[in-house]
């Protein structure tokens, strides 16, 4: 293991890095977010050529020592091991690993609200798509998701508003990131829809108060929201 991590990911969006970000943050990790410090050069470099044994399909990916991981849900699963944001039982890193993968499906139909044809197209080019797939969004797909979560909070036995056992995982940072997100996007709607999903909004609030999320939260490291990223607010689609 190298001392320091590096995280390859797009310097101007929250994206998919964010989720490695926020497990990197609360771990107390050291890292470097490349791309901030040279406009995503390196990381070009790097996928576009042979240096990597094990080459990533695109960002995120997690150098670290010798190994560099791609795909955000593999990385997590990396760290959650490495810095105890994972159970220690093979069970209880599987099923921590496969929420993020639904956290990961989550994400696609996201994106999808505002890009429903082709991430190659201007939202403006798909705009009437758009509208017609934000409305199924909203109206099925979201309270499908939220609901699927704060089910698995409540039926939690070791309790305590986590996902997954007593402590804080991967999990939780991700589902406050996708609470952060969904509020920026689609504030009309979460606002009357958060309701039906009180487990959700503590665990967001209680994440937010940890000492290391609240200090990267108010940090020059953490890039807000922004109509570049995954989520993006487009008064149109917020119905």
């Amino acid at each position: 293991m190298a001392d320091r991590y590096e995280l390859y990911y797009w310097p101007s969006i929250q994206g998919r890095g964010e989720f490695v970000r926020l497990a990197l943050e609360e771990a107390g990790a050291d890292y470097i977010d490349v791309a901030r410090s040279d406009d995503g050069s390196s990381m070009l470099r790097l996928l576009d050529g042979n240096k990597i044994a094990t080459p990533p399909f695109a960002p995120p990916f997690l150098k670290a020592g010798r190994l560099v991981i791609g795909q955000t849900a593999n990385i997590l699963l990396f760290l959650g091991a490495r810095h105890k944001l994972a159970p220690s039982g093979e069970a209880g890193r599987l099923w921590t690993h496969q929420l993020q993968l639904t956290v990961t499906d989550f994400v696609v139909e996201v994106h999808d609200t505002h890009h429903p044809i082709s991430s190659g197209l201007y939202y403006e080019e798909q705009k009437a798509e758009a509208r017609r797939r934000a409305r199924e969004f909203l109206k099925n797909r979201l309270p499908k998701y939220l609901g699927y979560f704060e089910r698995v909070i409540a039926g939690n036995a070791k309790g305590k508003g986590h996902p997954v056992g007593a402590k804080l995982t991967y999990v939780d940072l991700s589902l406050f990131q996708l609470i952060a997100g969904l509020r920026y996007a689609f504030p009309r709607a979460m606002k009357r829809k958060e309701l039906d999903y009180p487990r959700l909004a503590a665990l967001h609030e209680h994440v937010a108060k940890r000492p290391r999320i609240a200090a990267y939260l108010a940090s020059d490291r953490h890039i807000p929201f922004n109509q570049e990223g995954i989520f993006r607010r487009y008064r149109e689609l917020d119905a």
